[in-house]
């Protein structure tokens, strides 16, 4: 019969989580995870097979603690607005956290599909209420949530990079004002929206 593990999958998870947003992805290692959770390296791969399965499950983590930031925005109104502001601020007191969602090197760039797809049940969650509180159709819809979170990321990583620092009024008002003139361009008639296909989200 072999030995218990010393410790469980999720409190190794825990331990890695909570290193990297101490320490950062790319300080994490079994000798370093090992020393932090006060043991060596095997309990780890008691596991793990290795130490990429666990840097995925850290990447999965983040992303729920990030879900758990965004559904406070739910509440409050408008919606979308406040889930533009709440990434902001979970860069702002996470950013190794935050760095998990773009440092992941890939084989080849990919489309707004793919990071559409990555962002777990935030994406249709906000376009649901874009769709509920601004009376827009699905197309209409799908092309405010690109451009408004493509400019709410950028802000996102230049907090979490400590490039620039915003108040929080400041954040507030970029946020008004790039999402006022897109939902301008969308009244105009003059928005370049997604043809059929282009753009799809978990309920196409």
């Amino acid at each position: 019969m072999p030995p218990k593990p010393k410790f469980t999958r999720q409190e190794i998870i825990d331990a890695a989580l909570e290193f990297v947003s101490e320490y950062g992805i790319e300080k994490l290692t079994s000798r370093e995870l090992g020393a932090y959770m006060n043991s060596s390296a095997r309990p780890i791969f008691t596991v793990f097979r290795n130490m990429e399965e666990l840097e995925l499950e850290v990447r999965l983590e983040a992303l729920k603690r990030f879900e758990e930031a965004t559904e406070k925005a739910m509440g409050e109104s408008p919606s979308f607005k406040e889930i533009g502001k709440q990434m902001i601020t979970f860069a702002i007191n996470e950013p190794n956290l935050f760095r998990l969602f773009y440092t992941q090197q890939k084989s080849s760039a990919g489309d707004f599909n793919a990071i559409f797809s990555s962002l777990g049940e935030m994406a249709p969650m906000s376009l649901s209420l874009i769709k509920k509180d601004y009376s827009l159709n699905d197309e209409q819809a799908k092309w405010l949530f690109q451009h408004v979170w493509i400019h709410t990321f950028g802000i996102s990583v230049l907090c979490a990079s400590r490039v620039c620092t915003f108040s929080e009024e400041e954040t507030d008002k970029m946020l008004t004002q790039h999402f006022t003139a897109m939902i301008m361009l969308i009244k105009s008639g003059k928005a370049d929206l997604p043809t059929a296909g282009t753009f799809v989200d978990n309920d196409t």
